[in-house]
């Protein structure tokens, strides 16, 4: 036989022989077959809540310390597998109950025979035991803002580090004048310091944005169990396992709060997540920027040079594309994509409880998880390696026509737009049109027309 047999309230189930999962995992595992699996983040937070819950169930002689200690160590053996091994019994659906109670139970059933495993003499019950004083409905919406406290640390580590490239740059190119451009169309100079100076603090302030909101994260609905009320567990319970999971991931969790709020709404990971895509917004502006300003080589913009980091057609020999850029655009759009999914689910709190929590957490995690990755390669294999074009930033700034805005305090607006337009019309030289105007000598357009001095940055 290659499965056992198992019942749960409903009647017999048949589990293949070998999995450490029980009766309420197979039937979802046969009745929702859509979608990705669940996220290992999530699992591996639900451990720790099992873990922490057993600890409290201890100490408060709730759970004999035989039974305990079984729990706990059962836990840990699990948190210590690679993903891999650790997948191969958490098989469950995202798109499952909307309260996420199939995962749950699927942690308690697992729990419980890593138990059986590690001591055949004493019996550990999934619900009674392992998910004692918990609800689903309380302990997978603790997973989720757990999880998401947890993800965003690599989102904030890789935009920090990518700004700090950036002001590399920002200091290498303080000095190096290019043309600047507004609704695509020349505009005044510019260095490139400068450019990226605003790039740098746009990442800086979508830091401030994550950082201002995070903490709304790790306040925990833990204690609320089936409709926010707290029956069947005690606060001494819940304060326990708050301080152990502060403990395990070194946060400050908080479980003093309005438990009918947290299992109703999600508001805060809706907010968190609104600067993930603000944060998104703001990287496909920079990587558009740095991939068209690095357009050509020849044919386009021209003015930075990327990193060949592979082949860039199969058909065209010796084509470099700005592949770290595309794939950093692709994520953003997903980002924000998953900002309109998170909203819309974390509007469906119908009376006591949101049924959309595990799309809520799989479209934040693949958000930070995401943004996290691409950005690391953005960093370290785009813009670490970008250097300037600086003979062509100069001949653009050269045969730019909008110097002329220098000219404008001297001779006025309209003779200044005048002599602009001669020159476009007829193809010459700025300072050409200027001196064929009459309006100004050679030695007075030399003076004024500076395209260093434009810039102010010794001004600033």
């Amino acid at each position: 036989m290659d499965f056992r047999v198992e019942s749960d309230t409903i009647g017999p189930v048949n589990i293949p022989v070998n999995v450490l999962w029980g009766a309420q995992t197979e039937r979802s595992r046969q009745n929702f077959k859509a979608g990705n699996k669940m996220p290992l983040d999530v699992i591996r937070v639900l451990l720790v809540i099992k873990r922490s819950a057993a600890v409290a169930n201890g100490q408060l002689r709730k759970l004999t310390e035989e039974k305990s200690d079984l729990i706990i160590k059962s836990a840990d053996a699990l948190l210590q597998l690679e993903d891999a091994e650790l997948r191969r019994d958490f098989p469950l659906r995202v798109y499952q109950t909307g309260s996420g109670t199939q995962t749950n139970m699927n942690v308690n059933e697992v729990i419980a025979h890593m138990a059986k495993q590690l001591n055949s003499s004493l019996e550990i019950l999934p619900n009674d035991d392992v998910n004692m004083g918990q609800s689903s409905n309380d302990v997978f919406p603790t997973a989720m803002n757990i999880a998401a406290t947890q993800a965003l640390k690599n989102v904030i580590t890789e935009v920090q580090k990518l700004t700090i490239t950036l002001k590399n740059k920002q200091d290498l190119y303080w000095e190096t004048v290019k043309i600047g451009r507004t609704h695509l169309q020349d505009a005044t100079p510019l260095t490139f310091g400068q450019e990226i100076s605003g790039w740098v603090s746009m990442l800086e302030h979508d830091l401030g944005f994550i950082n201002g909101t995070k903490e709304s994260l790790y306040e925990l609905p833990l204690g609320g169990t089936a409709v926010g009320t707290g029956l069947n567990t005690t606060k001494e319970f819940t304060e326990i396992v708050n301080d152990e999971l502060s403990k395990y991931y070194q946060g400050k969790f908080n479980v003093k709060n309005n438990k009918f709020y947290g299992l109703a709404a999600h508001s805060a990971i809706n907010a968190v997540h609104g600067t993930l895509k603000t944060l998104a917004a703001d990287l496909l502006k920079i990587a558009n920027d740095v991939r068209f300003l690095a357009s050509g080589p020849r044919a386009g913009y021209g003015e930075l040079n990327i990193p060949a980091n592979e082949p860039g057609s199969s058909i065209m020999p010796g084509k470099v594309n700005p592949t770290q850029a595309e794939a950093l655009t692709m994520a953003a759009v997903r980002v924000i994509g998953n900002d309109t999914v998170i909203s819309v689910a974390a509007s469906q709190g119908n009376f006591e409880m949101n049924v959309y929590k595990p799309v809520i957490i799989e479209a934040f995690l693949e958000s930070a998880n995401l943004l996290a990755l691409t950005v690391n390669g953005f960093n370290e294999k785009m813009i670490a390696g970008m250097t300037v074009n600086e003979k062509k930033m100069a001949a653009l700034v050269d045969n730019s026509l909008m110097t002329v805005t220098a000219l404008s305090p001297h001779l006025g607006y309209h003779k200044s737009a005048e002599i602009a337009q001669k020159a476009q019309k007829q193809g010459l030289s700025l300072k050409e049109a200027a001196l064929d105007s009459g309006e100004i000598s050679e030695s007075d357009f030399d003076k004024w027309v500076d395209p260093k001095k434009m810039t102010q940055i010794n001004s600033k």
